[in-house]
């Protein structure tokens, strides 16, 4: 709440007018060594195979017990699980997408825990992965994970952990969550026919959605998270993910076609609304080692990093989006007027302050507090795109550590 009109809380950290996550199954990523060069170009400003860093920061998906035929945590060299680790604790991977096709068992899920526990690793987003044993949707997903009486159960051990988010398989051609639902958008000069069958599907799922279903209520109101509860009862935040391809949620879905997704027109809608996606996509799959992330692919990563350079679009990794995003859903906060000074008590409950961005009037004082401790570390920024300025705590940004 506020002390008055001109004082309101900014939809995103100040100057970003939107926020996107490449949330990246590794499904088919032929080896350790293209997803951390993969990882690196998406992170850093080095040199690497798919030319110079992008300087972006975005998380990654893992899984443990996969064939052998499979790169995973548990297949890759000891060196490698050591890499691995140091992208858990830095944030650079922040889900799990599933554990595995290979695991069947609460026993694989203790093992890889407590490997997790030991070496100081946290995971707090879960993903589906395909149809395994250990996932958690029932009515895409088909999982068991949730499910006492399956050998596969874990939810109370992943919950227990530290998992507060999770993925069950919903997918929304709709660029721009927790913002209004444009599905006139969806249609393509480029794809007719394909998209305006995309357009109907979608439509179809919003009305379902409308009519009462809970597999497309996500769809219906076109919000980015909703509290559930699992079937063994655990209470957790599901997310929606997006993937506005004009020919359908399944098309384009991978590193060497995300060109066809991450277009300029799709960049424009996302600012235009002042929308929140998770981006579905599968970034080390391809033909062969050799097609991931052709040159079409890395214009279009390389649009993104300049969204953002330039101050449009704030790339973060999944856990941070949609952490941020839940705390300003949740966020409770009061400014006072008091001996000249307008005074924010802001009360996050201990989640992340980052980013969080008000607007206030120019000529008071302000002093920031939250969870009862003053803060110093706030800016004060000038007129935005909507000509108002305000404070923000700043957004940092993870520092990459290989």
């Amino acid at each position: 709440m506020s002390c008055a009109l001109t004082v309101s809380l900014r939809d995103f950290p100040f100057p970003y007018r939107a926020m996107v996550s490449i949330c990246s199954d590794l499904d088919e990523t032929p080896s350790l060594e293209s997803y951390l060069e993969i990882s690196r170009f998406l992170n850093t400003r080095d040199v690497t195979r798919f030319g110079n860093g992008l300087g972006l920061e975005v998380g990654n998906t893992i899984y443990f017990h996969m064939p052998e035929s499979e790169f995973s945590y548990w297949n890759t060299t000891r060196e490698g699980r050591e890499a691995l680790r140091q992208l858990i604790r830095s944030g650079h991977i922040d889900c799990f997408h599933s554990y595995g096709d290979s695991a069947t068992s609460r026993q694989h899920v203790r093992e890889t825990l407590d490997d997790l526990k030991k070496h100081g690793c946290k995971l707090r987003v879960w993903v589906d992965h395909a149809i395994a044993p250990t996932n958690f949707g029932k009515d895409i997903m088909q999982g068991k994970g949730d499910v006492a009486e399956d050998g596969a159960f874990h939810a109370d051990l992943t919950v227990a952990h530290g998992v507060e988010f999770v993925w069950m398989g919903r997918v929304t051609s709709i660029v721009g969550q927790n913002s209004h639902s444009d599905l006139g958008s969806i249609f393509s000069t480029r794809y007719p026919l394909s998209s305006t069958v995309t357009f109907f599907k979608e439509f179809g799922k919003r009305l379902a959605g409308r009519l009462g279903s809970s597999k497309y209520e996500m769809h219906r109101s076109n919000e980015l998270l909703r509290q559930t509860s699992l079937r063994s009862g655990q209470e957790v935040w599901e997310f929606i993910r997006s993937n506005p391809h004009a020919c359908g949620v399944s098309v384009g879905d991978r590193g060497d076609r995300i060109a066809e997704v991450m277009t300029a027109s799709m960049l424009n809608r996302l600012v235009q609304k002042g929308g929140v996606s998770v981006l579905y996509t599968h970034l080390g799959k391809a033909r062969d080692e050799e097609s991931i992330l052709p040159e079409e692919s890395i214009q279009a990563l390389t649009g993104l990093a300049e969204r953002t350079r330039s101050k449009e679009i704030l790339v973060t990794t999944t856990q941070r989006l949609l952490d941020y995003c839940r705390n300003v859903d949740s966020l409770r906060w009061n400014a006072v007027r008091n001996s000249g000074q307008l005074i924010f008590d802001i009360e996050t409950g201990g989640r992340p302050a980052d980013g969080l961005s008000f607007y206030v009037p120019r000529e008071e004082p302000i002093v920031v507090k939250i969870d009862g401790v003053v803060r110093n570390d706030f800016v004060m920024f000038g007129a935005d795109h909507t000509g108002r300025g305000g404070f923000s705590i700043p957004w940092k940004k993870l520092p990459y550590p290989i």
